[in-house]
């Protein structure tokens, strides 16, 4: 654990020790009868169980003002403030100033220079993650980490009010059993971006929320040794329709015995019952909402559970990745593939065929999107009856609840479904929580704002406002109704609508003086950052994006500098082009007298 070869770099050796501080550093051996094995070594036991005689199996240990001398350069010694050991290796680098500093002082004219391959970066090849404080305030970050990728520890539990102090880091990091935790499974190195390796350690919501979803895989482990498979799902007839005038004066309630007269009944004029199938425990095949904002490190939380899970519970589970978009489902892979949670090859679902036949497997992570379940499956034969199959469904208020969603869980009945979102569930969405559960952890925008994972929105209510033309609009809207022989279900179709204005607010003149107002503002303000429409649904949005594309000056706005030309009938800049003429370009025209911006394809592109 302490060879050091000076080809390789501080990243290079943290990786390869991390490695074997938390899977064991590989050695070879003879056995009692002279032949040779091979096997893993633990330096750490990540239980911290206690000996035989009594004494832990790990040792702790904090180290003040120690000195360390250079080895490229052995005239070079720096004294560390505070390093803090596991059984001898160093794990945790903490540098201190004064409580009148700011504690990026310590980052810049400190940790750098330390890190330095010239200096002591040998101090830093068995590190889990680095601390600067100044007594007050503290932050955290890896060898890789730049001051922006220094978190705060704000709190000890996901439902505490945040806490910077330096108090709080130290006891939520540096607690035995947190210490270990993180050593062991909230650290990575992330190779998916070509040419550059990253050190990652779990941020504090990351760690907090993938404990509690880790518990409730373990909660939903007990519920299956309360119930075996065969007594998992129970049966119950419900009517497909409301009772109709056969089914008058038959008992009521859902008993078996009421149940079948109504069925009866209602069978003599074509009506049906369904039959039903559902958990007997309501938590069943349930492992709740896994809700971070956008922009909060999803994708390593993704990582982060599954490896855990396998580590600390059981290897024979597997995960499939279910998302509805091609590119949420390559970062995810690209996620796993570079942190090295799976390799390269892992089973991606290209088609509903291939989906099945990877399900059939036994593979530890598949990767697929909701419309592969494109195929309608029988349920006396699905793809597998495995019941350590976890379905991670991204974005799960989305397309989790319908046709394709049906096909999934009738093709793996005893699966088990965290649902991670971005966005919070509304009060009255209870289609998802009836699907994945309550939420298991909660990490919401405004959280995110105030720790720095997320950029602050603004908004600015640009909207075109509605008014009222005709005083008499309701009295006409109610004649029109009256005159109209609607039934009761278009009646409350018809009021549902009114009563959102969708006529009014998505009507053609409204969309039109939107669209153009969102692209005057948005293209003149290019450079000061992203920008978002927000419509009232799908449809609308298309409808929108439709007319944006449409707008015939939105080329005007999209150059940043202006062309001053003062050729009345070409660009100069279009010499090249057979100084082409702009008369005829888009519908407008270059104007000698009011010399402005030119729109020729050249300036604009």
């Amino acid at each position: 654990m302490s060879a050091h070869d000076f080809s390789r770099s501080i990243l290079q050796h943290n990786q390869q020790f991390h490695d074997w501080m938390r899977n064991g550093v590989p050695v070879d051996y003879r056995d009692a009868s002279g032949s040779k094995r091979s096997a893993r070594v633990q330096v750490i036991d990540f239980e911290n169980k206690v000996g035989a005689d009594g004494t832990p199996n790990n040792r702790f240990l904090t180290v003040r003002e120690l000195w360390i001398k250079g080895l490229r350069a052995p005239g070079y010694r720096r004294r560390a403030d505070l390093v803090c050991f596991i059984n001898g290796l160093p794990v945790v680098f903490i540098e201190l100033k004064a409580v009148y500093l700011n504690i990026r002082a310590g980052f810049d004219g400190n940790l750098a220079d330390y890190r330095d391959e010239n200096c002591i970066a040998h101090a830093f090849h068995h590190n889990a993650f680095l601390i600067v404080s100044n007594g007050d305030a503290a932050r955290y970050g890896s060898i890789t980490s730049s001051w922006e990728h220094f978190y705060e520890w704000k709190r000890l539990k996901e439902s505490d009010a945040g806490d910077v102090s330096a108090k709080v880091l130290l006891n939520g990091m540096l607690a035995h059993e947190r210490l270990l935790d993180l050593l062991e499974n909230f650290i990575l190195f992330d190779q998916s971006k070509p040419g550059k390796t990253r050190k990652v350690v779990g941020r504090n919501h990351q760690v907090l929320g993938v404990n509690q979803a880790v518990a409730s895989v373990v909660k939903q482990e007990e519920l299956k040794l309360r119930f075996p498979p065969g007594e998992r799902m129970v049966k119950r007839l419900a009517e497909r329709t409301p009772q109709s005038k056969a089914a008058e004066g038959l008992p009521e309630g859902d008993g078996l015995y009421a149940l079948a007269l109504r069925k009866q009944a209602l069978e003599k004029e074509g009506d049906a019952f369904l039959e039903l199938v559902e958990p007997v425990h309501p938590e069943l095949g349930k492992l709740g909402v896994f809700w971070q904002t956008q922009g909060s490190g999803k994708s390593y939380s993704m990582v982060f559970f599954a490896e855990k899970v396998r580590r600390r519970i059981s290897k024979k589970f597997s995960f499939v990745f279910m998302t509805d978009r091609k590119d949420l489902d390559d970062q995810i892979y690209a996620t796993f593939v570079g942190c090295g949670a799976a390799p390269e090859g892992t089973p991606r679902a290209r088609s509903g065929d291939d989906l099945e036949r990877h399900l059939k497997g036994n593979s530890p992570y598949v990767f697929s999107l909701i419309h592969k379940f494109n195929k309608t499956v029988d349920p006396r034969h699905p793809y597998s009856e495995r019941d350590d199959i976890i379905i991670i469904s991204d974005e799960a208020h989305r397309t989790q609840s319908g046709k394709l969603a049906l096909n999934m869980r009738l093709a793996l009945p005893n699966a088990s479904f965290l649902g991670f979102t971005g966005t919070p569930l509304f009060s009255y969405d209870q289609i998802t929580k009836r699907i994945f559960g309550d939420y298991v952890s909660r990490y919401d925008f405004k959280r995110s704002e105030e720790d720095g994972a997320t950029v602050k929105l603004v908004y600015e209510n640009r909207g075109e406002k509605l008014k009222v033309a005709r005083l008499d609009l309701n009295d006409c809207v109610a004649a029109a109704i009256e005159a109209t022989d609607l039934d009761s279900d278009q009646e409350a179709h018809l009021e549902k609508l009114l009563g959102k204005d969708y006529e009014v607010i998505t009507s053609h003149r409204r969309l039109n003086k939107i669209a153009r107002d969102f692209v005057e503002y948005a293209s003149g303000r290019w450079e000061s950052g992203k920008a978002m429409l927000v419509c009232v649904d799908k449809v609308t949005c298309a409808r929108m994006w439709k007319r944006i594309e449409r707008m015939p000056f939105n080329t005007l706005h999209r150059q940043a500098d202006a062309c001053a030309h003062t050729d009345a009938g070409y660009c100069p800049r279009q010499s090249d082009l057979s100084r082409q003429r702009l008369r005829s370009h888009r519908g407008l025209q270059w104007n000698a007298e009011k010399p402005s911006r030119c729109i020729c394809s050249v300036c604009a592109g």
